[in-house]
């Protein structure tokens, strides 16, 4: 569902969370009873679904999860994507990077016939890469600036002849190509210590917040330094939730663990 950076912090406000639940299903980390099921990745994510959408302020459906399944895993995306509820923000991590009519389908593939509401995207091959699905009305192209792997200091970090680093002339960018309603960047949670001086570059936008928990993010240090009038911040957890156990009850534990985020993310927009 569409909403202006202004509603989606609305719906953060309403829900005391701005919880991203990140859908990474993996055959083998599922509890062994949904095994039997005729389609337990569905039956897995249908599960989490129904235990934290009043937690949860968005999901973010990882495409890669999905279409190592082979043919079937596309119509299992779509199925699960359809069954979020309407009043969550349904983001499908796919981290597309193209030009021209190549990127223009992918737009057209995500937006139009999966129906999500944003798209991650890799930015390195250019801005006009980002223009087909900037194309599209009330979607949202959802940029990685500043991501929460190791390996972002390999080039994210350069310096460039201006002073600045690859991901500042990134977001700079991305700033410009879009605006606060139609445009996110990827933060890492563990980047927590650029996190200020990157909101002080683009201080309307939403930011996507990978790497708390098993990464090492600090979600306390991540929001302080990221929140603005708007809150500004989906703060995404995928293996601490979904995995938070392993047996029957593995819904029931998903639910435990959002529960627990919400409370300090609670903590948090209070303090703020």
């Amino acid at each position: 569902m569409y909403f202006t950076a202004a509603e989606l912090g609305d719906q953060i406000k309403k829900k005391s969370s701005y919880l991203c639940v990140g859908l990474d299903p993996d055959l083998e980390k599922m509890p062994p009873h949904l095994q039997k099921e005729k389609e337990p990745v569905f039956e897995f994510c249908r599960e989490i679904i129904d235990n934290t959408h009043d937690i949860a302020v968005a999901y973010k459906p990882n495409l890669a999860f999905f279409e190592a399944l082979g043919p079937n895993g596309l119509e299992v995306f779509q199925r699960v994507c359809d069954y979020i509820p309407d009043q969550n923000f349904v983001i499908a991590d796919a981290k597309r990077g193209d030009i021209g009519n190549t990127a223009k389908k992918y737009a057209e593939s995500l937006f139009n016939h999966y129906k999500v509401d944003g798209v991650t995207v890799n930015p390195y091959m250019g801005i006009d890469t980002l223009q087909p699905f900037l194309s599209f009305e009330d979607k949202y192209t959802i940029v990685l600036g500043l991501t929460s792997n190791p390996g972002s200091a390999d080039f994210q970090k350069s310096s460039l002849r201006e002073g600045h680093a690859l991901y500042e002339e990134v977001i700079e960018k991305v700033r410009e190509a879009g605006s606060a309603d139609n445009t996110m960047l990827v933060i890492g949670a563990t980047q927590d210590a650029s996190i200020r001086g990157i909101r002080e570059l683009v201080p309307d936008h939403f930011f996507l917040v990978p790497g708390i928990g098993s990464q090492g993010g600090d979600l306390k240090s991540t929001s302080l330094n990221g929140f603005n009038r708007n809150i500004g911040l989906l703060v995404n957890s995928s293996r601490g939730i979904i995995y938070a156990g392993g047996g029957r009850d593995f819904a029931n534990q998903a639910r435990k663990a959002a529960e627990e985020l919400r409370e300090q993310m609670k903590d948090l927009l209070d303090r703020a």
